[in-house]
């Protein structure tokens, strides 16, 4: 199969501007996974979707890395009824993240002096903003999550907020019973992140020949509202 056959490479970019989305990418998706350890080695608490996957993997006994793979596998099936398709982006999301993060977990040692972990956990919560600013502003798709949020919100009619605070409650809760990891740094990163990522996300945004075409009106078209993480088009 061709990398052209998932939607989001079919491009009429620019050679150095398509490389540039791409590079743009995976360097987003190894900073997702190395703010992930950050977070977690932090000990005060991650964000919802990793209290999840810190719950079954103190029930299963697999790797943070392999449960972030399946679980983005897991969400990406649900994607099928509501009808949302992923592109390449997405794609590399749920195989790149896991693997990432637990390289980074494996480069950063345990037990910290406080200090230490509350330094970790607030430049994760950076990183990931930064990360976050990087893979979403190369439009190749949303991560998995992301798309099963957005594809609620479209198909549902309900507001982004109701989606998305739904959608963290019940992995949160069933982390947290799981055995997962819920403190200061749940609550930091729910607080912290959807700012940041308002900043980061037209940060980084990668100018399209579309956007060159008619200046202003694809590249709205195309980037999410900080706050919600959806489009003008999907609102």
């Amino acid at each position: 199969m061709s990398l052209r056959t998932f939607r989001g490479l079919r491009t009429a970019d620019p050679a150095p501007v398509f490389a540039r989305r791409l590079v743009q990418l995976v360097v987003g998706l190894y900073l997702y996974g190395l703010g992930i350890a950050l977070i977690v080695r932090g000990e005060l608490g991650v964000a919802p979707w990793d209290v999840l996957t810190q719950g079954i993997a103190k029930q299963t006994g697999l790797g943070f890395g392999l449960i972030t793979i399946i679980t983005s596998g897991v969400v990406l099936l649900l994607w099928i009824p509501i009808r949302q398709k992923p592109g390449f982006g997405t794609v590399m999301n749920a195989l790149l993240v896991g693997p990432f993060a637990d390289l980074s977990l494996w480069m950063i040692p345990t037990g910290l002096d406080l200090w230490a972990r509350i330094v970790m956990l607030l430049g994760g919560i950076v990183v990931l903003a930064v990360a976050t600013g990087l893979y979403i502003g190369a439009h190749f798709g949303p991560g998995p999550r992301d798309g099963l949020m957005t594809g609620l919100h479209r198909r549902t009619g309900w507001r982004i907020w109701v989606v998305r605070t739904g959608i963290e409650v019940t992995v949160l809760v069933t982390g947290f019973l799981l055995g997962g990891n819920v403190g200061i740094g749940t609550l930091a990163f729910a607080l912290l992140i959807g700012p940041l990522c308002g900043y980061t996300i037209p940060l980084f945004a990668v100018r399209r020949r579309a956007d060159a075409a008619a200046p202003g009106s694809a590249r709205d078209r195309e980037l999410p509202h900080p706050a919600t993480g959806v489009t003008p088009a999907q609102a």
